[in-house]
């Protein structure tokens, strides 16, 4: 367990417990990077923005939403496809356990929180004596700084709660970066839009300030029109003034004396767009974050059509980028070049609510055949049943092979046997007509499998079935057939064959 981690506030040392606005040796108050003042008088950084609700709503949106993506670990094949894994040591810790004190959401929300707001995720990588990794501890980015070494290298310097620098190389760190200008450091969102921030917090401290005033301006000026002795007695006037009304006095009659008038002086917030401004600031955060405006309660512009399109482009444009970025990193970081491993966030797991949706995808796949009913079954927690294994394909539909056998069975049917030049009976004519016409379709479906067959140039098992259903032989009779025919096959010999093994029936 690294003691630079998070964690420590678990220690059993009596130490008390840590916070942003604590300035003991045990607070958060020490590591916090310094934020510079904005424009608008406030000072950002990434704990003082969450105090935005907007974005709060986004950083929870962004780092639940990651967090409840399941993590899919595929095998690839030597024939291009790949197969799920779940005895994979990777499997176990991300999927399952990533360190003793975190479950796999609470881990992966976590990292995406600090993804979204410092541009940055940091886990130390706790490894066995074997060098199998047992644990991801992850580190809060505040207390790590990256340096350069004259190698070319870097290495990562960790700050502990007692102000202890620890040094971890860079195999003992896995991190994950957000958008990088040197791709060292991700940049923090926070840092780079601090002054569409800062006006953010300022204005809700303004409307904060305005409602704790009973909603009306604190300026104004008081009319005299005499005048004071000294400049002892108008100090004397304004403080008894200000406590008259300030404080639990707040709201009481004023009494003035001696022709003294008040003058309220202050901004309307109708004159200051109070309200607009309000608005604007969420739709700006929004944006920072990619977030759609109906997902964080902003519904002025959202209808029904545009609220399915604009969930649609979440998961396209928002979600599908941070799960690219996170498989990247976790093959690159953690998996060696030749593991043949692949890792996927499972998005299908965003349509788990909606059962429409579902049921339209799994009828899909089902109907054009790239998903075995047993396959959906599965995928929604149903044991799978014997005989649905099979892909099911439509009748209208066949591959091009077939349809070129189609081709020839239907140009065999349509061929007309060659005419009788000796005149028979009538019931004569009509048996030799169908021994003809059954010899052709016999010959041209021959020929068609010996050129089918012929392509590989050896017999296959499937193609004794394929020639049993072909020729409408009984399948015994084919294999004992398939005994006799010599390989490499010879196209010609294997279409005579073929023909003398369906007329003879």
């Amino acid at each position: 367990m690294g003691l630079f981690s998070f964690f420590d506030r678990f220690r059993g040392s009596g130490e008390p417990g840590a916070s942003s606005g604590d300035r003991s040796p045990y607070g958060e108050f020490w590591f916090e990077p310094v934020s510079a003042r904005t424009g608008s008088g406030m000072r950002v950084s990434p704990d003082s923005a969450l105090r935005v609700a907007a974005v709060y709503a986004c950083v929870r949106i962004l780092a639940e939403t990651m967090a409840s993506l399941p993590l899919v670990i595929y095998q690839r094949r030597p024939d291009g496809g790949k197969d799920k894994v779940t005895d994979h040591w990777l499997y176990r810790l991300m999927a399952k356990r990533p360190n003793r004190f975190q479950n796999p959401f609470e881990w992966r929300e976590m990292l995406q929180g600090h993804l979204a707001l410092r541009g940055n995720a940091y886990n130390q990588i706790i490894t066995n004596p074997r060098g199998e990794i047992i644990e991801l501890m992850p580190i809060h980015p505040d207390r790590v700084k990256i340096e350069l070494l004259p190698s070319g290298e870097y290495r990562y310097r960790v700050t502990d709660r007692s102000g202890k620098e620890v040094i971890l190389p860079r195999g003992d760190v896995w991190h994950l970066r957000g958008l990088s200008s040197d791709g060292l450091m991700g940049m923090s969102p926070i840092e780079l839009a601090r002054e569409n921030l800062g006006m953010a917090l300022a204005a809700q401290d303004y409307g904060a300030r305005f409602f704790a005033n009973d909603a009306k301006p604190t300026g104004g000026w008081i009319e005299f029109p005499g005048s004071f002795k000294d400049s002892e007695a108008k100090k004397v006037f304004r403080e008894s003034y200000q406590q008259a009304q300030s404080g639990a006095n707040r709201g009481k009659v004023l009494v003035l004396e001696n022709g003294m008038k008040f003058h309220e002086v202050g901004v309307t917030n109708k004159d200051a767009q109070f309200l607009e401004l309000r608005k604007f600031q969420i739709t700006d955060i929004a944006r920072l974050f990619r977030v759609p405006p109906h997902m964080i309660a902003d519904l002025e512009r959202a209808t029904f059509s545009n609220i399915e399109q604009q969930s649609l482009e979440f998961v396209m444009h928002t979600m599908t980028p941070w799960a690219e970025r996170w498989e990247a990193s976790i093959e690159s970081e953690l998996l060696l070049a030749g593991d043949d491993i692949e890792i996927e966030f499972d998005f299908a797991n965003l349509m788990r609510g909606d059962a429409a949706s579902r049921s339209s995808y799994y009828q899909s796949g089902i109907q054009n055949g790239w998903l075995t009913r047993n396959e959906a079954r599965i995928a929604e927690n149903l044991n799978p049943i014997d005989g649905l294994d099979q892909p099911l394909r439509p009748l209208n539909m066949v591959e091009e092979d077939a349809a070129e056998d189609l081709e020839i069975d239907t140009q065999a049917e349509a061929a007309e046997p060659p005419e009788q030049k000796a005149i028979e009976p009538a019931e004569d004519e009509s048996v030799a007509r169908l021994n003809g016409r059954f010899n052709a379709l016999v010959q041209t479906t021959s020929e068609r499998l010996a050129r089918r067959i012929g392509r590989s140039g050896h017999l296959a098992e499937k193609d004794i079935l394929l020639i049993s259903q072909a020729l409408a032989v009984p399948l015994d009779r084919v294999q004992l057939w398939s005994n006799q025919i010599a390989e490499p096959i010879d196209q010609k010999r294997l279409t005579e064959s073929l023909i003398t093994l369906g007329q003879n029936l």
